[in-house]
């Protein structure tokens, strides 16, 4: 490791679960049990969140009650795996109408909407927040969801990417139909707006079709900040091509400088300036009044009751299109072939499936237990190993207590030693993302 301090770097939390039930089993879970429709709970981690200086707060979403595990839904509303889930970009108003600062990430698939709706909406989100919106871009995995919107399962995994690119391509151009300058407000003259300066886009693709314009003005920032989280050869090149920020996760600085080097080789490949990609690692920091505090609690977290393997089981199923209640816990898994999400499943051949729920438990790494003081100086010595650009918190027993841990226990120790910003430095999320 280096002497001295990383440089600055940024902050996210990943709402896992999207808009749904949070700790619902947790001690410390409170009101979050009945009124997870409703979005107090959300609320609540933006204001800490902005308190704390964070870039963004992105939402997780699936639109599908699950089968893959055992061939049933039972487990997965049994133990609230992954459902329910409500629309993300209904959540997200109230989040922008609670703080002035925070960026808000909603997560939206590119196999469920067509572009035009989707580039309407985020400009609809992104003026209302007054240029603080972003889209976590995501192409399905699980046939469940696919059915639900009349398909009998999810296109080729990489062919999601193919078509993910052409979304892209006609949503830029529909967001850039109308140039900044377009609304004129011209009272004298009767004139709303120059219609020199909105044009059809006449997108003819293998996909998708698209007249264009779209049919509102150009918003704050002019699109949507981009989040993504490929982690196949394939979602990295997508990523490199259209990501502002990424999702990524990892069990080592090695791994996370792998990781970060190679989409910003990428990046620089298809001509891009890889410092306008922001890499954040998911982390879940436990927080303890004393090392021996933590340590308790990630030996907690590490246990594995029988509702906790078949919650594990059941994700991991949901995620891949794997039935992993086929297998044995205590084997290794043989070759695996998915068309879901192809990382993870990578990562899952050949090891044994109790280890991995335990791993799956903690999000990959065991880094950052200790005192708040303990794991910012851990967290300064990852960044200077990997380089940037951060880190995407995550839990998956949400609570207020969690919240406060981080937001008001280990920021301020990040603060101390000028890893984080103290004060917001643009109005828009885009530019604050860029600002270090």
């Amino acid at each position: 490791m280096k002497s001295l301090s990383a440089d600055r770097f940024h902050l996210g939390w990943f709402y896992s679960k999207g808009f749904g039930p949070k700790a619902w089993k947790h001690p410390w879970a409170g009101s979050a049990v009945d009124r997870f429709t409703k979005p107090d709970m959300a609320v609540d981690l933006a204001r800490a969140m902005e308190r704390a200086g964070f870039d963004y707060l992105m939402i997780e979403d699936s639109s599908n009650v699950p089968y893959t595990f055992q061939g049933s839904h039972d487990a997965y509303l049994r133990n609230s795996v992954d459902t329910p889930k409500l629309d993300p970009t209904v959540l997200a108003p109230f989040l922008v109408a609670a703080t002035k600062h925070l960026g808000v990430v909603v997560t939206c698939s590119t196999t469920e909407y067509h572009p035009f709706m989707l580039a309407r909406k985020m400009n609809a989100l992104d003026h209302v927040s007054d240029g603080r919106i972003g889209w976590n871009v995501v192409t399905g995995s699980n046939d469940g969801g696919a059915q639900n919107y009349g398909r009998e399962r999810q296109f080729p995994h990489d062919e999601r990417y193919d078509m993910a690119d052409e979304f892209l391509e006609l949503t830029h151009r529909l967001w850039d139909a109308w140039e900044p300058d377009a609304v004129v407000l011209d009272l004298e003259a009767g004139v709303f707006a120059d219609g020199s300066k909105v044009h059809p886009v006449d997108f003819e693709g293998k996909y998708f079709r698209c007249r264009g314009p779209l049919s509102s003005p150009r918003s704050p920032q002019g699109s949507p900040v981009i989040c993504q989280a490929g982690g196949s050869a394939r979602g990295r090149r997508f990523a490199a091509q259209w990501a502002e920020t990424i999702i990524a996760n990892a069990e080592t600085p090695e791994q996370m400088k792998a990781y970060r080097d190679d989409v910003r080789a990428r990046a620089a490949d298809a001509g891009r300036n890889p410092d306008d990609i922001k890499v954040l690692f998911l982390a879940c920091p436990i927080i303890g009044d004393t090392r021996a505090d933590a340590e308790a609690r990630l030996t907690a977290d590490l246990t594995l009751t029988d509702d906790r393997i078949e919650y594990g089981l059941a994700h991991m199923s949901r995620l891949s299109g794997i039935d992993f209640s086929k297998f044995d816990l205590d084997e290794p898994l043989p070759k695996l072939k998915s068309n879901g999400h192809q990382s993870m499943v990578k990562a899952l051949e050949g090891k044994v499936l109790r280890d991995m729920l335990k791993r799956a438990q903690r999000f990959g790494s065991d880094l950052f237990v200790g005192t708040a003081e303990d794991v910012a100086a851990v967290m300064d010595e990852v960044m200077q190993e990997v380089g940037g650009d951060g880190f995407l918190m995550v839990n998956s027993y949400f609570s207020r207590r969690y919240v406060m841990e981080i937001c008001d226990g280990l920021v301020p120790e990040l603060q101390k030693r000028d890893l984080t910003r103290t004060h917001y430095e643009h109005e828009h999320f885009r530019d604050n993302l860029l600002a270090f």
